[in-house]
């Protein structure tokens, strides 16, 4: 029997349709949702995700601008125009497009958002707020993950979920998101690594594998069980001779594990389009506290 596919886009849709009304309502009280985004450098990649986030933005009655700042920027000129973003009522969220370069403190430059700003839920008070099981802002990879868990009608509750990476941004929210006493929580959850040893030995008891290494087709059809269902968050460009110059793909191999998987997320299309949304999910939720 073949794998279903988890595609992100119906998931996303559906969280727009959520944001709609509750937009309406915001602009009602002549308050439009706003995100001001900081993106330093030339990153290719950075730059076509980052025009994403605005044109997505733009189609929901949102607005979204972009800082675009030189590579070799000073690290107290970021912090100045954090401060003034923080300032500013009509700015909702704060957005800080990683990586930066490697001359700038990306953790010193995360604690100057204000964390009532902080959509992506990076800083510490936001990611204490979250162990404890009391999120404010959940960051928005995650959060896409665990809407596609509720619209699949996946059950997490006392199944075993291994994930493989421990990153701020991926690993370690989730992993302390679905070992919460929540709804769609509740799992029994291992968190690996690249200093795990004997990996597979972990991998191939998970119920549900999230894969967030950043290591292209890692997983492979060996290193998983019969019937599990897979999250693949990885985003890794291989260079090729196309007309793009590369193709996009996923911390699993795809085709070598999905004639053994029950259901599985596709690269690209599966957890991507979920991130944004949740972002914009996020930005609303901050535009809500100024009529509250």
């Amino acid at each position: 029997m073949k794998a279903s596919k988890l595609l992100g886009k119906p998931v996303s849709d559906h969280i727009y349709s959520i944001i709609c009304q509750r937009v309406k309502k915001l602009h009602s009280n002549n308050i439009i949702p706003k995100l001001s985004a900081i993106l330093i450098g030339d990153d290719p990649a950075s730059k076509i995700y980052i025009n994403s986030k605005k044109k997505i933005f733009l189609q929901n009655d949102c607005y979204s601008e972009i800082h675009h700042l030189q590579r070799n920027i000073h690290e107290n000129d970021v912090i100045d125009l954090i401060g003034r973003l923080n300032s500013d009522d009509t700015i909702h969220g704060i957005l800080i497009q990683l990586p930066l370069p490697k001359h700038l403190n990306s953790n010193k430059i995360l604690r100057e958002i204000k964390p009532d700003k902080d959509v992506d839920g990076f800083h510490p008070e936001n990611l204490g707020y979250l162990l404890q099981g009391n999120p404010n802002y959940i960051p928005c990879t995650p959060y896409g993950c665990i809407e596609m868990l509720k619209y699949y009608n996946i059950e997490v509750k006392s199944k075993h979920v291994v994930i493989v990476g421990r990153s701020n941004i991926v690993g370690k929210p989730l992993f302390a998101l679905l070992c919460q006493k929540f709804d769609f929580a509740n799992a029994t959850v291992t968190l690996c690594h690249s200093n795990t040893n004997n990996l597979s030995e972990f991998t191939k008891k998970a119920d549900i594998l999230i894969a967030a290494i950043g290591s292209p087709k890692f997983i492979t059809k060996d290193m998983v069980k019969k019937d599990a269902i897979i999250f693949d968050v990885g985003i890794n460009r291989i260079n090729d001779s196309s007309k793009k110059g590369y193709h996009i793909v996923g911390d699993v191999d795809f085709e070598d594990v999905f004639s053994k998987v029950k259901a599985i997320t596709p690269v690209p299309g599966g957890v991507g389009p979920m991130t944004i949304a949740m972002l914009l999910y996020n930005t609303v939720k901050s535009a809500e506290k100024q009529i509250k």
